[in-house]
């Protein structure tokens, strides 16, 4: 089955800028541009640029590869490209998609908050003593809406649905449901644990720390899981990246009110 071109080339290019997107926001949380860098520092971004867009491009071909054999997919960019309207197809889905990004960032915090009466450090900014700005944020959340979105919904999340389908199908020939559930909350549960690296490197790790960081990351992947299964992986992106605005740019600007 041949990918479509178009398709591929546009989510290509959004993952491109995404990683260009989230650098100040990255930058900054490790407390500015390193100043005894061995390389020019347009050198070292030109190759984590390369270097995101070669891993992306292999990631997204992989998942448009499989992700219509397992009932998957773009409906709304397919849609554009078979000659209707973006309007028709992305009405229905901006409530529903806007409105759950919202509550799960609203969850998020709350839950937070909730940890840190147990004593454990609100996030990342918090525990490097460093809170990127609003607009840092903003960029950022386009990183996390696109980028993390091909990667653990389109590819993740298809992988394992398209490995359960090989091995067990349903009677109708399509993917179990018990097999799209278990790849939604795998895919949830390894972007949770995915921030540990990087908690690891500024602060000692501990039981709640590892639960909180795993359980506040999950809330997100499960439900924006469902909406790529459901009303396809527009749909997550922007619920995602709604969520990244209340916990990146809205609670920061309410921080320092």
């Amino acid at each position: 089955m041949n990918i479509n071109r178009k398709l591929f080339l546009i989510l290509w290019m959004a993952s491109i800028f995404g990683v260009m997107a989230i650098l100040p926001y990255v930058f900054t949380l490790q407390g500015g541009i390193p100043e005894n860098l061995q390389i020019s520092l347009y050198v070292l971004l030109a190759g984590q640029i390369i270097q995101n867009a070669i891993i992306f491009a292999i990631i997204i071909f992989i998942g448009l590869k499989i992700a219509k054999k397992v009932g998957f997919g773009l409906p709304i960019l397919e849609g554009w490209f078979e000659g209707r309207k973006i309007k028709n197809d992305l009405k229905p889905i901006l409530r529903i998609s806007i409105g759950l990004g919202l509550l799960v960032g609203i969850l998020i915090v709350g839950m937070d908050y909730l940890f840190s009466l147990l004593g454990v450090t609100n996030n990342v900014a918090q525990v490097s003593s460093i809170n990127p700005p609003a607009w840092q944020g903003f960029l950022a959340s386009f990183y996390g809406g696109i980028n993390e979105e091909i990667m653990l919904r389109l590819f993740l999340m298809t992988l394992i649905v398209w490995i359960c389908y090989k091995i067990k199908q349903s009677k109708d020939g399509n993917p179990s449901k018990i097999s799209i559930w278990l790849a939604i909350f795998l895919a949830a549960i390894i972007f949770g644990a995915g921030h540990l690296p990087v908690l690891m490197s500024i602060t000692t790790l501990t039981p709640l720390l590892i639960t909180r960081t795993i359980i506040l990351n999950a809330v997100g992947g499960v439900l924006f899981g469902w909406l790529y299964w459901k009303k396809g992986l527009e749909s997550a992106m922007i619920s995602h990246f709604s969520a990244d605005i209340v916990l990146h740019v809205i609670v920061p600007l309410l921080i320092f009110i």
